[in-house]
């Protein structure tokens, strides 16, 4: 009884974490912009987080779960230890007031347990790594030609065109949908990351999964998720409302794709490469320069890797 307990609580402190960093990252675009409050922002997330967990999030629960390491490697111990592991490595981030990805840290976690046995997908692990290159160079790449082309010629249009009432309204009406797509993207995606490893010990269903992972990536959300608003939103470059609905736009559209596709994508990185990209076509290539930039390029490098470690040496000791 104590162990289960030991299991589910270790999946409650990674959904916070996992809410509190990535999940909150996803409003931190339209923040940036002055066009939702901190508390506007927590609630939607919470409240789509747990939408597309329960109603998207079940094929990449099992990629998590099952997919890297066979499940029947998967006990109650190990779950814990993955889970657990990767949760240190988000609350370090959380300190730090920097977005880093939950994905990165379950799977490097999940990785350093099966590297102990002996017993690796590393093709899937391969595939995986591809998307996680893959995602934030095409998210940086699309919000730089919208910055670049389509965000000057649609600001001209809407000024001839509209008032500046209507544009505030548009824009507006805008931004809530892509912030909630962004949300529930972030759950459909994301709580994998807290509750794969204990549906592949049987301990409980990918829809019991899916429920505990959307309600504790919300909880995190609301608790802490005010510290990485902070930093997506305002510490990497100047965002206006326009740009904000481009961000949460091409995010929202990658990992949704990611989700039905059942790869754990970085959310915590995608976001960032969006913003970073947006700024490099407003103020050019020096946006690359900024300190919080590089911050978040160190902790996206170590984070898998320092989930990986931990994992790897308690289930080494455990054993």
């Amino acid at each position: 009884m104590i162990i289960v307990l030991a299991a589910i609580t270790s999946a409650i402190f990674m959904g916070i974490n996992i809410g509190g960093n990535n999940a909150a990252a996803s409003m931190g675009a339209a923040y940036g912009a002055k066009a939702r409050t901190k508390k506007e922002a927590v609630i939607l997330i919470a409240i789509f987080s747990l939408l597309g967990a329960v109603l998207s999030g079940k094929d990449v629960i099992r990629t998590v779960g099952e997919g890297i390491i066979p499940d029947i490697t998967i006990t109650i111990t190990a779950a814990i230890i993955a889970t657990t592991a990767a949760a240190l490595s988000l609350f370090i981030g959380n300190i730090l007031k920097i977005p880093i990805s939950s994905s990165q840290s379950a799977v490097g976690a999940i990785a350093g347990i099966g590297i102990f046995y002996g017993i690796l997908d590393t093709q899937l692990l391969s595939h995986i790594v591809g998307w996680w290159i893959t995602t934030p160079v095409l998210a940086f790449v699309l919000a730089y030609l919208c910055g670049k082309y389509i965000h000057p010629k649609l600001a001209t249009w809407l000024s001839e065109h509209e008032s500046e009432a209507q544009i505030k309204s548009i824009i507006a009406k805008l931004l809530t949908v892509s912030g909630c797509y962004v949300a529930y993207s972030a759950g459909a995606n994301n709580a994998a990351n807290a509750v794969g490893p204990l549906v592949a010990t049987g301990l409980i269903d990918s829809t019991t999964g899916a429920v505990i992972g959307g309600l504790t990536l919300g909880i995190g959300a609301v608790l802490i998720g005010e510290r990485i608003l902070d930093t997506v939103g305002m510490e990497i470059t100047e965002l206006c409302t326009v740009r904000a609905v481009f961000i949460e736009a091409i995010a929202a559209i990658i990992v949704h794709g990611a989700s039905h596709a059942g790869i754990p994508v970085a959310l915590g990185q995608i976001i960032p490469a969006a913003i970073i990209g947006i700024g490099c076509a407003n103020k050019g290539m020096t946006t690359m320069k900024n300190k919080t930039v590089r911050r978040i390029a160190f902790m996206w490098l170590t984070s898998p890797i320092l989930a990986g470690l931990i994992a790897y040496t308690a289930i080494r000791l455990v054993s």
